[in-house]
């Protein structure tokens, strides 16, 4: 059963190019109801989820990230276009951050829009103990809203002690869905009452290691902007929201609810309530207007008359006839894990489409690491440009990727239990 409450993050840290520590350690994290025990978990500067990370686009995050937990761990900032040096893979882009040892980012935002940072090594083990955060990137000219928050979503296996649950490499759980918790809710910072009539800007973010989010979203009235960080050319509605592990959906919206804005997970039983903004009186000088799409962030323009065509099928799992070379629980086109060969070698600005064929029992999530993509839509039309795809059990959907950012990017399911067991690979851009 999933149990449900709200609460807020940490306090934002406005960066704007000034150097600043993000330290991994262990933490308590009030999880569960006040009242039930804290649970130990791991964080950034003191908290789990870590700070809000916020900058202007066009400004340089400069990070030191200073590892104190004990195990080795890196930064992935997800979602954004940056050198391939800073990606924080690795074993493919540096080397793993030991214990007491530190690491420093240093990488321009040239996106505006809702991203997320997160570890990197173990990371199925590491971001469902907490290593994770936002991370904003501001227009240079914000829509007008009269709050922005942010909407993180996630779900933990939590014993009755209120501690994590052990076994984040259990293979029968790699094997499905991936570990999924037996208690959620929707974080929202920062968690304070907004009033009738506001404009609000609603930041989702599924931060969770494997569930998928159908989101229903109650006492409010507009639309969706944009996803996984990137503005859509014309908002649509607010329907039928689904977000894989990793996928963002930015929302503006005028709040039509006297009482609450509510965030409802809805399941084959009943709704539950995965969090709530307080609504506390009322916006007499706001005028209803139409919402306008957000500035567009740079789009190269696929060469489709040229674009090199390819496959990459998702096999295995449980209920399913393995690949005969797949050599673990998962794989892509009959691999297992990185190989020394990449899936492909790209020209810097080719333009590839690329079948997503999910020959499996189970949805998946693919994230392309440095890159966004245009999800191919009917009449082969090019749809919202994201950094994550679902695709369900027995389906296929293409993208087309311009592979203009330089470098050996990863390729994997954002269930990170499937990436555990397998479901990765990688790309070079000469």
């Amino acid at each position: 059963m999933i149990t449900t409450c709200a609460a807020a993050l940490a306090p934002r840290i406005a960066l704007a190019s000034v150097p600043f520590e993000l330290i991994a350690q262990p933490v308590n994290a009030q999880i569960l109801p006040a009242g039930d025990p804290a649970t130990p978990m791991l964080g950034f500067n003191g908290s789990a989820p870590g700070p809000v990370l916020r900058a202007r686009q066009g400004d340089t995050f400069d990070i030191r990230f200073l590892n104190q937990i004990d195990e080795g761990s890196a930064v992935h900032w997800h979602g954004l276009r940056i050198d391939n040096a800073m990606d924080g893979v690795p074993g493919m882009t540096q080397e793993v951050v030991e214990t007491g040892a530190e690491f420093e980012y240093s990488f321009r935002a040239p996106d505006a829009g809702t991203f997320w940072y997160h570890s990197h090594n173990r990371s199925w083990e590491q971001v469902a103990k907490g290593l994770y955060g936002p991370l904003i990137v501001e227009e240079l000219t914000p829509p007008d809203v009269d709050h922005d928050l942010i909407v993180m979503i996630d779900d933990w296996r939590i014993t009755e002690n209120g501690a994590l649950a052990e076994g984040f490499e259990n293979r029968h759980d790699q094997a499905h869905q991936g570990r999924l918790g037996n208690f959620a809710r929707a974080l929202v910072e920062p968690n304070s009452p907004v009033r009738l009539g506001d404009r609000v800007r609603l930041r989702l973010i599924n931060v969770a290691t494997d569930r998928i989010f159908p989101i229903e979203l109650e006492g409010i009235d507009g639309k969706i902007v944009a996803f996984d960080g990137m503005p859509l050319p014309n908002p649509q509605a607010v329907s039928n929201l689904i977000l894989a592990p990793a996928q963002r959906a930015d929302i503006i919206a005028d709040v039509t609810s006297d009482d609450q804005i509510a965030f409802v997970f809805p399941t084959r039983d009943d709704p539950y309530l995965l969090g709530e903004i307080p609504v506390e009186g009322a916006n007499t000088t706001r005028q209803p207007s139409e919402i306008p799409a957000l500035p567009p962030n740079e789009q190269k323009q696929p060469d489709l008359d040229n674009a090199v065509v390819l496959s990459l099928t998702m096999q295995g799992g449980a209920m399913s006839r393995p690949a005969s070379t797949q050599t673990d629980i998962w794989a892509f086109n009959g691999q297992s894990g990185l190989t020394d060969t990449p899936f492909h070698r790209f020209e810097r600005g080719q333009t590839a489409r690329i079948r997503l064929v999910n020959d499996t029992r189970f949805p998946h999530g693919i994230h392309l690491h440095g890159h966004h993509f245009f999800e191919v839509g009917a009449n082969n039309s090019l749809g919202a440009f994201r950094d994550t795809a679902m695709v369900n059990a027995g389906d296929t959907r293409e993208i087309v990727c311009v592979f203009d950012n330089p470098g050996k990017w990863l390729l994997h399911c954002h269930m990170l239990g499937h990436q555990a067991a397998g479901m990765k690979t990688w790309v070079e851009v000469a």
